[in-house]
């Protein structure tokens, strides 16, 4: 009769590792393009982000700046922010 071996343990624990990384790796990838993909999009949301985290706007323009080469959004995005501040005065 053959003897059946038992999986060494750390060959299971190793493969549920590589698993649940890859699953984890899938969501943040996931959130940070979500992300990106509102701050490229949305106005408003880049104000909130200027309000609350300012280091974050500043590394999505300078990312965006070092692509495209233009400061185009920056100069937008300020022009807007300063007429809607006006306006509110």
């Amino acid at each position: 009769m053959l003897e059946k071996k038992a999986r060494p343990g750390y060959r299971r624990i190793l493969k549920t590792s590589a698993k649940t990384l890859i699953v984890i790796e899938a969501i943040l990838f996931g959130v940070s393009y979500a992300g990106w993909y509102r701050l490229n999009t949305n106005r408003d949301f880049r104000y909130y982000v200027k309000e609350n985290y300012p280091s974050v706007l500043e590394a999505y323009y300078q990312l965006g700046e070092t692509f495209s080469g233009d400061k185009k959004i920056r100069a937008y995005d300020e022009g807007i922010w300063q007429q809607e501040q006006q306006a509110k005065k």
